[in-house]
């Protein structure tokens, strides 16, 4: 079968991926898996727009500054392939692309690295944290009032410096990002999913090409997990039923056993004083209809409201 979808693709497939250390490594990565089943590829750099800014993604028009320009260039016919990862992927789909595969998922979990090897427990009131999630600031505020969050840009690399230089007492980052880019050393502490919950799709690639290319369909059909599938399906579409905006503080992990999958939803203020919290299980076949169904309680909670505000203030 491997053979049969090489022979589909006589050029090499065209991977679209983002410039900095971690996209190149994802693309790269996939660009190996194709070649484990005979099929060429080679990787395209495309700069975006969250890249060349280093002001707040809000400013800049949030989920998507990172994919935007990498899908103009697919629909273009530049490329034939899109890397993305999957948590900077809008949940409201671009006519004519389709996400073609979710490989398996790396772990979800965030991790905390702070100057000092101090966990954040132990951290002096006042530290100040780096983040430019609003998910994580309000988990962290939710955790902690007395810490002050502060917005950090960057690539992993330009982050890790910005605390090596004094800028930050400690900074989150999603242990996923850390795993694959060997970086695991400089973590003082991955921080528990009941404090904080990952964001929608985190840890997981998202592979997009022409809906109507159908042979580099063929050919990364195989590397689709279809548990990791299932539940980034599930989480993106409890993010699209909320239509939570480009900052809300939205989390979500859906995890499957035995092919039933459980859905967990959180959606907080900013401030991190009000949570509101959902879980739902069912068949892993059914996980769309899952992540609709856990948003339809979460806004019978009033999420509606919360999301409401941060949209206010934020986008």
């Amino acid at each position: 079968m491997a053979s049969e979808r090489g022979k589909m693709h006589l050029k090499p497939i065209r991977i679209g991926t983002r410039g900095s250390k971690l996209a190149l490594w994802q693309a790269q990565w996939v660009a190996q898996q194709l070649s484990l089943r005979g099929i060429d590829a080679e990787t395209i750099v495309i700069s975006t727009t969250g890249d060349a800014s280093n002001v707040p993604l809000g400013t800049i028009g949030g989920q998507g500054v990172f994919t935007k320009e990498i899908q103009r260039e697919l629909l273009a016919g530049s490329i034939d392939l899109a890397v993305h990862s999957l948590k900077d992927l809008p949940t409201q789909p671009t006519p004519r692309i389709v996400l073609a595969a979710v490989p398996g998922r790396e772990t979800t979990q965030d991790c905390l690295i702070s100057r000092y090897g101090l966990k954040f427990q132990q951290l002096p009131r006042g530290a100040k944290i780096g983040t430019n999630s609003a998910r994580r600031s309000a988990q962290l505020l939710a955790w902690r009032d007395d810490v002050q969050i502060a917005d950090i840009r960057g690539n992993i690399d330009s982050r890790l410096r910005k605390l090596e230089e004094g800028q930050f007492d400690a900074i989150v980052l999603a242990a996923a990002g850390l795993t694959r880019l060997k970086l695991l050393s400089y973590v003082t502490e991955h921080l528990p999913q009941d404090r904080m919950m990952p964001a929608v799709g985190q840890g997981a690639l998202g592979l997009e090409c022409r809906s109507d290319d159908e042979p580099t369909r063929s050919a990364v059909s195989g590397l689709d997990d279809p548990c990791s599938h299932a539940c980034v399906l599930a989480e993106r579409e409890l993010l699209r039923s909320l239509q939570a905006g480009c900052l809300a503080p939205v989390a979500a992990l859906a995890t499957v056993f035995n092919e039933e999958l459980e859905l967990a939803g959180r959606v907080l203020s900013l401030n991190g004083r009000q949570i509101l919290e959902g879980r739902v299980r069912g068949r892993m076949a059914v996980a769309a209809s899952l992540g609709h169904k856990l948003a339809a309680d979460l806004l019978d909670q009033g999420a509606a409201r919360l999301i409401a505000t941060q949209r206010t203030n934020q986008c």
